[in-house]
């Protein structure tokens, strides 16, 4: 019933495949239809079994695309299990839409209780319609600007879109994005600037990510410790779909990892 403010939807696509996903009525006027989800099951798995928005295959040159998820029509996944697993419904290269919503939602936490504003880490939306510009939906953008290892150099992006809050403001964005930002100050001032969603960024070792989701990457190179998904080879051992987010824990300089919240939360993209 279209009474519901949210919850889990039958939709059907242009070739009349029947397809569930979840949909918010309410945030920015509703409309909102959750087309994917992006879940690291293991900071420590360097590109292996369930990295679906990098590579399952291992960290290697010689598959710069690594499993191409961003621009291809694999579909993977559960609406009910999109906190605890990687999502893609049709949807995403079916629909076209306007705009996006985000949503930061901790690991593993249930669908009926998504839509409680509280519950978010971070949560936010475009209001530009900037998807018309680049065909529609992701999988359209990413033909544009292909997620793949070597496709272009450091602080050569894509779009980067302004964002309007739902759950979150600047600064805790930037708190969230680096853990150890009043301790590092000197070394991200630089880095980023909060209050956008960028696509495809680009770092100084050139691997490529798809999305830094509430901030602008600006002269900072070091984009794999707050962008997700990517292609198929991060050097020397980023690899993954939330690519150096833990990089203390795994032997790294202490002051390089996001926050706890970040790493540990599915990130959910919704079109409109």
């Amino acid at each position: 019933s279209l009474s519901r403010s949210y919850g889990v939807y039958y939709l059907t696509t242009g070739n009349g495949m029947l397809y569930q996903t979840y949909c918010d009525m309410t945030t920015a006027g509703g409309g909102w239809t959750l087309v994917a989800s992006v879940h690291e099951n293991s900071v420590y798995g360097r590109c292996t079994v369930g990295d679906r928005w990098s590579s399952q295959q291992g960290n290697n040159a010689d598959l710069p695309d690594g499993d191409g998820n961003w621009s291809n029509r694999n579909t993977f996944g559960t609406v009910e299990s999109a906190t605890s697993d990687d999502f893609k419904n049709p949807g995403y290269y079916d629909i076209t839409a306007e705009d996006m919503s985000v949503w930061h939602i901790p690991n593993n936490f249930p669908l009926e209780f998504w839509n409680m504003e509280a519950a978010a880490v971070l949560r936010y939306h475009t209001e530009n319609r900037f998807l018309r510009l680049y065909g529609g939906n992701l999988f359209q953008l990413f033909k544009q600007y292909p997620v793949r290892y070597n496709v272009g150099s450091c602080g050569d992006r894509g779009p980067a879109i302004p964002i309007v809050y739902d759950h979150g403001d600047e600064e805790s964005t930037r708190i969230l994005v680096f853990k150890y930002i009043w301790f590092h100050v000197f070394r991200l001032k630089d880095e980023f600037e909060p209050g956008f969603i960028t696509f495809r960024a680009i770092n100084r070792e050139r691997a490529t990510m798809a999305i830094c989701s509430g901030v602008k990457p600006t002269v900072g190179y070091n984009t794999e410790h707050y962008c997700i998904g990517g292609g198929g080879y991060f050097h020397p051992e980023q690899c993954g779909d939330f690519p150096s987010f833990d990089y203390d824990r795994l032997g790294g300089d202490q002051g390089w990892s996001a926050s706890r919240e970040m790493t540990e939360a599915a990130v959910l993209l919704f079109y409109r």
